[in-house]
């Protein structure tokens, strides 16, 4: 999302983006490549330079984290028998 959707509108790369951010382009270049992930601090730097939430960002991280974790464990979610209420 952040390659696609918001470097490309604004007409970024990896070192701009990081010098406009104030980081590396080291870290820019992990988040970009799902090495790092969207930290408080981090989502903080991207909703003030873009304009929306800190919460924008930490819910995609957490959607994105959800998603990755169910990829890795659906054989054994499959086996988890949901219980019945009471």
């Amino acid at each position: 999302m952040l390659k696609e959707d918001f470097l490309a509108d604004y007409g970024l790369n990896a070192t701009s983006l990081a010098m406009a951010l104030g980081v590396s382009r080291q870290t820019i270049n992990e988040i970009l490549r799902e090495r790092r992930s969207i930290t408080p601090e981090m989502a903080l730097r991207f909703s003030r330079l873009f304009g929306n939430t800190p919460e924008f960002w930490l819910s995609a991280q957490h959607a994105h984290d959800l998603w990755d974790s169910e990829q890795r464990i659906l054989g054994e979610l499959d086996q988890i028998e949901p219980l019945d209420a009471a």
